[in-house]
């Protein structure tokens, strides 16, 4: 029982660890912004690394806390842009406040891409290993197929629809949303830094809420051992499919946050590379681990930028820091080293404070 609670205080010090150093960055880059202490170009990427790190911390409760690898992650992301937008650009007349509006964009978007999380995942979560990969890449790549398809316009009688080809009947006050493999443009530009440092927090808390309840307990079960899990009565299909939607949700509220700070925006914008890059955010940061995933989306997202004056060597810079941080990371004798180090720590706390103990009594 001692143990047990000693590991909930543990896992509340890092949530509380988590949430303190993401307000920290936000007022620290928010007051840089203000006072024109950065640049222009990293100025921009603040609401993409938002957006950026919301997913890599839905795709961790895929990956690294159900256990089951995801290539298409980018294809929830990209349902939610598009219906996000859609319907932010559609209620522009009837909803004059912009934030009012991203809200219920970053809504929509979530809901629609936990309906495909559902859609995608009854079927599909009764798959395991690389099967599930494989299945989840193809789900992102027909996704991206039907949103270049897709024609989608708005007048005084609502929404038309249209697949394929460009049959819109629409009046001369109506306007095309989406236009096929043109996607989506003249994009309102409604996301903010403020917007996506919500966005981190509200999934933080999401993610850390699942994962710390007994739901949580029953998804990590599954991971370390489906067959003991289900053999003490744990609903297999019902758990996997909770943190596969609630995952599929968080990623499309991160799409319409990344769609709405851009004029345009494209359905292969959201292909195959986006979600190797978002697994590999998770990997680099640690399979369970939301702050490595928060660390390593800013870090890999900035990097890039970072290196653009060597323009030529650019990605092989970028390839072979990538190769050196997972050798680093998973070399056995650097993690001996610091398993070393926290035991250290781990003993200095309590021989200080019975010092203090001590101390006090000598008083």
């Amino acid at each position: 029982m001692k143990t047990k609670k000693m590991t909930l205080n543990r896992n509340a010090r890092k949530n509380y660890l988590t949430y303190g150093l993401v307000i920290a960055a936000y007022a620290i880059l928010q007051t840089m912004s203000t006072t024109g202490a950065i640049s222009s170009s990293l100025k921009g990427m603040l609401v993409p690394i938002c957006a950026y790190v919301v997913m890599a911390i839905s795709l961790n409760l895929t990956v690294g806390v159900l256990g089951e690898l995801s290539l298409g992650h980018a294809g929830f992301m990209s349902v939610g842009a598009f219906t996000g937008v859609t319907a932010a650009m559609s209620l522009q007349t009837a909803v004059p406040s912009p934030v009012l509006r991203l809200l219920i964009g970053m809504i929509t978007g979530a809901v629609f891409a936990a309906i495909a999380g559902v859609l995608i995942g009854i079927p599909v979560l009764r798959l395991k290993g690389d099967y599930l990969a494989i299945v989840t890449l193809a789900f992102g790549e027909i996704i991206k197929s039907i949103i270049n398809n897709l024609y989608v316009g708005v007048d005084e009688h609502g929404l038309q629809i249209s697949i394929l080809t460009n049959k819109l009947a629409l009046s001369d006050n109506g306007k095309i949303i989406i236009n096929g493999p043109m996607g989506i443009t003249t994009i309102e530009k409604l996301s903010t830094f403020t917007a996506g440092f919500l966005l981190v927090m509200v999934t933080l808390f999401i993610v850390f809420n699942l994962v710390n309840s007994r739901s949580g307990r029953a998804i990590m079960a599954i991971r370390d051992n489906r067959i003991a899990a289900e053999s003490v009565g744990v609903n297999i299909v019902k758990y996997r499919l909770m943190a596969f939607v609630t995952s599929a949700a968080l990623a499309g509220a991160s799409g319409t946050l990344f769609a709405m700070n851009y004029s345009t925006i494209i359905a292969n914008k959201f292909d195959f590379n986006t979600s190797i890059l978002v697994l590999v955010f998770v990997v680099l940061g640690g399979l369970g681990n939301m702050l490595g995933s928060i660390i390593a989306a800013a870090a890999l997202t900035i990097l890039p930028e970072a290196l653009r004056q060597f323009a030529d060597y650019r990605m092989l810079i970028y390839a072979i820091v990538l190769i050196l941080v997972m050798l680093v990371t998973n070399n056995p004798t650097l993690k001996g080293y610091l398993d070393i180090a926290k035991q250290k720590l781990v003993r200095k706390k309590p021989a200080a404070q019975a010092a203090e103990g001590g101390g006090d009594n000598g008083k």
